[in-house]
């Protein structure tokens, strides 16, 4: 089986180049502090307008700064078919590809392409055993501090209640408002509510514009996108409702984040400067810190935090980045048979490595058609929050310290889909990162008997720390006072002798002025 990322196939789709992969600055606006002034332009009680110099006096609120860590879901029809290796791209695959796997295993499975389409998977979307109370305390119990569903897949199908489409969860399917029931359950344990939209995919994801098959047939637009010659630029019509999607559920479920995929490159740009300036403005008025987030350059500098899929900074950075990546090991997103799922372990030293580098992690869970998640998922899940319930106080509130990382082992290449599940950090693989005087040294592997920190000695101008400013260390879940000893060549600490948790070890550092 082809394993293709969703860089590749949205190239496949739209011959669109891809851009630079250089990150952009931070984002999001934070109703906490002063709210600035009208610019020109702008009306009073309304300070962003629909421009980039605009909206670029945003930044990054505080519970993303602190919080570090979230969850989001891949759920909707392409749960049903439940095939990949990247599930949501299936269906595309089988209707622009004759002779692929995916039209192979489409027809076999269901008969000819003309007799049974995509939508009608739709019936089959039954959702009977969704729990929304019980997805929010596990992502809760994992240790995540935002969460929240894909809102619309390229595939056109809405998970909430809307206007624009029948074709949508609350009308069709589970008969459910997805989008609706998580907000709340969500919200109520204290987690911020995250939306993901890829619904501008739609306007290249079906081949409307062929008429062998039923995605050209005008009755299955709403779920299939309007019809259009193949290579068109999106409509206005289009176009009005991409943007009023989303602005309904701004409107209806109050998101804190909003995160965008490959195809806000589709947009032309006043759409997106007059959605942000609504988006921000009507933060303004609820008195919300809200944050979005985009990937490649699909956003000026400085205008979102940008998203690394399947990817994360191999180096410490002047900006603030974010990864969406996935519980499974294969780039799955949705649920699919037979699929691995990365170790607690993986899991937990990559989100490490990247806060230690000025990153968050949005990590992906894509639940069965049933509405259950699968229990390899919520094992690791819970793994996570086991970890963390320990060791959290070296993430949640941190921020980088002026180093990031020492170590052997280095990502081979940068940027995003640059993961490497195969990856296996070592007792010198060390992340750092600070909370007030508290510098946090996280050993990715245990060390046994002791370890030694270089990246505290003095190395050339580098002062690295004095041996008088250190005030005690200790072990994250152990607590006792660990005997240490400041050497030419870094510092040496003896460890316990049991291990106080799986997966990674935090000292705790406590620092004091050395003079």
């Amino acid at each position: 089986m082809h394993n293709f990322s969703r860089r590749d196939l949205f190239k496949a789709g739209l011959a669109a180049s891809a851009g630079s992969m250089m990150a952009a600055g931070p984002l999001a606006f934070s109703a906490g502090a002063e709210v600035p002034e009208p610019t020109s332009g702008g009306e009073a009680g309304k300070p962003y307008r629909a421009a980039w110099e605009s909206l670029k006096r945003c930044f990054t609120p505080q519970w993303l700064q602190e919080g570090k860590f979230g969850i989001y879901t891949h759920w909707g029809v392409y749960a049903v078919p439940a095939q990949g290796p990247n599930c949501t791209w299936y269906s595309h695959n089988f209707y622009m590809n004759p002779r692929g796997p995916e039209r192979k295993h489409q027809e076999a499975t269901y008969g000819p392409l003309a007799k049974f389409g995509y939508k009608d998977f739709v019936p089959l979307f039954k959702a009977e055993k969704f729990d929304p109370e019980q997805w929010a305390e596990l992502f809760k119990k994992s240790g995540a501090r935002f969460a929240g569903p894909v809102a619309e897949h390229h595939d056109g199908f809405s998970m909430w209640d809307t206007k624009y489409s029948e074709w949508n969860a609350a009308k069709m399917g589970p008969k459910r408002d997805v989008v609706g029931e998580l907000a709340k359950t969500i919200k109520a344990q204290g987690m911020k509510f995250v939306t993901a939209f890829h619904h501008a995919e739609n306007w290249f994801f079906f081949p409307t514009w062929d008429k062998r098959y039923d995605c050209s047939d005008p009755r299955y637009s709403g779920l299939y996108g309007m019809i259009h010659p193949q290579g068109q630029r999106p409509s206005k019509a289009f176009l009005d409702q991409w943007k009023g999607k989303v602005v309904e559920v701004i409107d209806k479920y109050g998101p804190d984040m909003l995160w965008f995929d490959f195809g806000l490159e589709l947009v032309t740009e006043s759409y997106k400067k007059e959605l942000l300036a609504y988006y921000y403005n009507k933060a303004v008025a609820d008195k919300k810190d809200v944050v979005v987030t985009y990937k490649w350059h699909h956003l000026p500098p400085g205008i979102g935090v940008n998203d690394l899929e399947l990817g994360q900074e191999p180096h410490l950075t002047y900006h603030e980045w974010i990864t969406d990546t996935s519980v499974d090991n294969q780039g799955a997103w949705g649920y699919v048979e037979g699929a691995g799922f990365k170790s607690v372990t993986n899991l937990i030293t990559n989100l490490v490595d990247r806060v230690s580098k000025n990153g968050y992690l949005l990590l992906n869970v894509g639940p069965k058609a049933d509405g259950t998640i699968p229990d390899e998922a919520q094992q690791r899940l819970l793994g996570m929050g086991k970890w963390l319930a320990i060791n959290g106080e070296a993430i949640y509130g941190t921020t980088p310290w002026i180093i990031a990382a020492e170590g052997p082992t280095q990502l081979a290449k940068e940027g995003a889909f640059n993961e490497n599940n195969d990856l296996r950090f070592t007792p010198q693989d060390i992340r750092f990162t600070v909370k007030d005087d508290t510098l946090y040294a996280t050993i990715l592997a245990w060390p046994g008997a002791s370890v030694l920190i270089k990246s505290v000695a003095m190395q050339g101008t580098q002062i690295g720390l004095y041996p008088s400013e250190i005030a005690s260390v200790t072990l994250l879940g152990d607590g006792k006072p660990l005997h240490w000893e400041m050497k030419g060549n870094g510092l040496f600490v003896e460890m316990p002798k049991e291990k106080p948790c799986e997966h990674a070890f935090v000292l705790k550092i406590a620092r004091k002025s050395p003079f």
